[in-house]
């Protein structure tokens, strides 16, 4: 672009800003003009244009979003700062705080030090992000200099032709959904497409261009039809028709793994009227003019999409049984459909009031996420997989509608209402039916999520949530509880040690030995030195030595050895069923109460001190912080039958017949019930605790699932400590 066309571009600004500014600030666009022209003077693009031609094109683009003066200004400066000398100081004072902000919130990080390329991107992101949520018009700026760039990127070497697509499919072609403006969105995406895939970009062009002719005279055609049925009812209203963009074409094409022509709905027509009450009544035309599609009619206009997106979608089957989706909108909602929050923008006594950001429940959502997530990566996996992936539209009883990522599950939507929603959640009802807190939400379900005080996040729900808020929530719930727990371990077996040497923990926690005993070590506390403990990454002997220095060392095993030793001690005792230990029977064994194992699951031995085979699950945490050196292998022998105590605990409905219900359930399965607690809670729920005598794991699994099925049930798990 020569300096001669440079000054037309900037004319061609103006001019676009006059027919929907009223009052524009022309004088200061020019000033920003001139600096940008000053300070890109001797810079030039890989396409070998003047650089200026960029902040230009990006300015034009922000023109057509129709946004005030100063995002035109930040869109002509938006550069400045990461590649001339001119500081975002510098902006502030010749160009006031609001430029200023803008320009910096889309400046990159590219003048600090990253360890990796990825990690640059992510902490550009966030930066951007935080400045997103004061200020709207700084993800708007960025987005019009993505799409300059994408439409200019056959300049760019292929590496990074492709990471530059990966990164706008992955993130600014969502933006741009998420923010409604739709053209923009397309673009992106479809740019994105041929510079990722561009042998299939090429293969689908010139499959769409050959039946192009087909395609313009069925468009017509279909416009024609539409337009005469409207017409007939004196409906005002504008008619047109267009291809599907590329990449959705392709998308299809993969995900449902179909050939081009296999494509049914790759045509759109849009039918805009003038009242919501007059996109109903097309509807009924419509649908009385073709057969409608079954399942493939969507109301956006009662239940409008995240980003304020409003229409009736529907597809059918038009002219000569071809498959068509035809869109049904106000004009209102049109604009709000192609340019999204721009369209917000209003302009009072010359000032641009722009959108309320707080409508927009996502956005707030990236900066809990960005607050809540420390690691780069973590944080940008978290925005891609929920934020940008399709989506489900659930409802709680009252109407408000949570967007979830498709898969989603009772357990996210709990956690998606609040923190404490999903650590106390024991049940879901969707549609008023009681459901598996695994199910999969559709849009449309309305969820109802049953809580109680004494409800616990289960270790388990990570196999099935999905969300990245829930997964964090429950991991952070689950290690808080398992260092607890190793607390608990670490103090006891601290204090069994000393116990040999005379001394209580008690005593030396309160006169400060303990204290003295980590000093100098990398142990910050005595409360850290349990857990480090219980979870076996530091030995009680090692404390026990600094605590008693001249402590007698423990005599050494005779050439014998611990494990014959063991043998020796603990065989010809009585009989426990099932256990066979390296081919020898008849050994001392018990079952571990944190994981009780049953026959038919992995199990480990551990040889106890004076207390024979302590038999664990393979799966139990607390076996793996134990002496690995005591450990030996066991298992279930299959010519002895045993029948193992289990505990099972039900959360349920405070109602009539619950408890005989459960315990047919598990009689029908030949599961005896050894003991039973029942306990009511204020919520009108019930908590039941079993102890049953299984025989195996299959059998185990069989009563569960058989108790799933009642009526009235929140949930039911094993309990393992």
């Amino acid at each position: 672009m020569t300096a001669p066309e440079i000054q037309q571009t900037l004319d061609a600004i103006v001019d676009k800003v006059r027919a929907y500014h009223p009052d524009p600030d022309v004088a200061v666009l020019y000033k920003a003009f001139n600096l940008a022209k000053d300070m890109h003077a001797d810079q030039r693009r890989r396409s070998g244009d003047l650089y200026l031609s960029h902040p230009l094109a990006v300015t034009s683009i922000i023109a057509d979003l129709k946004l005030d003066v100063p995002s035109l200004c930040a869109g002509i400066l938006h550069d400045i700062v990461e590649d001339t000398v001119v500081s975002v100081a510098d902006i502030e004072r010749d160009f006031g705080t609001e430029i200023a902000f803008i320009v910096d919130g889309v400046t990159k990080l590219s003048k600090y030090a990253f360890n990796t390329r990825e990690e640059r991107q992510a902490e550009s992101f966030r930066k951007m992000l935080i400045a997103m949520s004061a200020d709207l018009r700084v993800i708007l700026v960025k987005l019009a200099d993505r799409l300059h760039n994408m439409r200019t990127l056959g300049h760019m070497p292929v590496d990074k032709q492709r990471y530059i697509a990966k990164e706008t499919l992955d993130i600014y072609a969502p933006l741009a959904n998420r923010l409604g403006i739709s053209w923009i969105k397309s673009e992106l995406e479809d740019e994105s497409f041929r510079y990722l895939y561009p042998d299939d970009y090429t293969a689908l062009s010139e499959k769409v261009d050959k039946k192009k002719g087909e395609r313009d005279k069925f468009i017509t055609e279909t416009i024609a039809l539409l337009a005469e049925a409207v017409r007939e009812k004196d409906i005002p209203c504008e008619v047109s028709g267009r291809s599907k963009h590329f990449y959705s074409i392709w998308r299809k094409m993969r995900n449902n793994n179909i050939e081009f022509d296999q494509v049914y709905d790759a045509l759109a027509f849009r039918i805009i009227t003038d009242t919501t009450g007059r996109c109903y009544e097309v509807l009924g035309l419509v649908h009385s003019l073709w057969k409608p599609v079954p399942g493939r009619f969507k109301d956006y206009v009662a239940m409008p999409k995240p980003n304020g997106y409003q229409s009736l979608h529907t597809s059918v089957l038009g002219p000569y049984q071809e498959r068509v989706e035809i869109q049904i909108r106000t004009r209102q909602m049109h604009s709000i459909a192609e340019y999204g929050v721009a369209a917000h923008w209003q302009y009072k006594e010359g000032r641009a009031v722009s959108p309320d950001a707080d409508k927009f429940a996502w956005l707030r959502q990236l900066v809990e996420w960005q607050q809540e997530l420390p690691d780069s990566q973590e944080f940008m996996e978290t925005v891609t997989q929920d934020l940008f992936g399709e989506e489900v539209y659930a409802l709680t009883p009252r109407g408000d509608v949570k967007t979830m990522r498709k898969g989603a599950t009772p357990v996210d939507f709990a956690y998606a209402i609040h923190t404490e929603v999903g650590h106390h959640c024991i049940g879901a009802r969707i549609n008023g039916a009681m459901v598996p807190l695994k199910t999969k939400l559709r849009t449309g379900d309305i969820i109802e999520i049953l809580t109680s005080p004494n409800g616990r996040p289960s270790k388990d729900w990570l196999d099935f949530a999905v969300t990245s808020r829930a997964r964090t929530k429950i991991r952070q719930h689950v290690r808080a509880a398992e260092r607890d727990r190793a607390r608990q371990i670490g103090r006891a077996a601290l204090d069994k040690a000393l116990r040999r040497h005379s001394l209580k923990i008690k005593k030396v926690e309160r006169n400060g030995q303990l204290r003295q005993a980590i000093e100098g070590s990398k142990v910050p506390s005595i409360e850290e030195l349990y857990v480090q403990l219980g979870f076996g990454r530091v030995q009680t002997d090692t404390i026990v030595k600094r605590l008693v220095p001249n402590a007698e060392p423990k005599e050494e095993e005779d050439d014998e050895g611990t494990l014959a030793k063991f043998i020796n001690r603990f065989t010809q005792r009585k009989e426990r069923p099932g256990i066979a230990l390296d081919g020898v029977d008849d050994i001392l064994v018990r079952y571990a109460k944190c994981c009780r194992p049953v026959p038919g699951e992995e199990i480990v031995g551990f040889v106890t001190r004076g207390r024979g085979l302590s038999i664990h699950s393979a799966q139990c945490n607390k076996y793996k912080n134990l002496e690995q050196e005591r450990m030996v292998d066991v298992y279930w022998r299959a010519d002895k039958e045993a029948r193992l105590p289990v505990l099972i605990r039900v959360m349920c409905a405070d109602q009539s017949g619950m408890l005989a219900s459960i315990s047919q359930a598990f009689s029908a399965r030949g599961v005896n019930i050894a003991e039973a607690h029942a306990r009511t809670n204020k919520d009108g729920g019930a908590t039941l605790t079993f102890q049953v005598l299984v025989s195996d794991a299959a059998q185990l699994k069989d009563a569960l699932n058989s108790i799933k099925e009642l009526k009235g049930l929140y949930s039911v798990e094993r309990v393992r400590a």
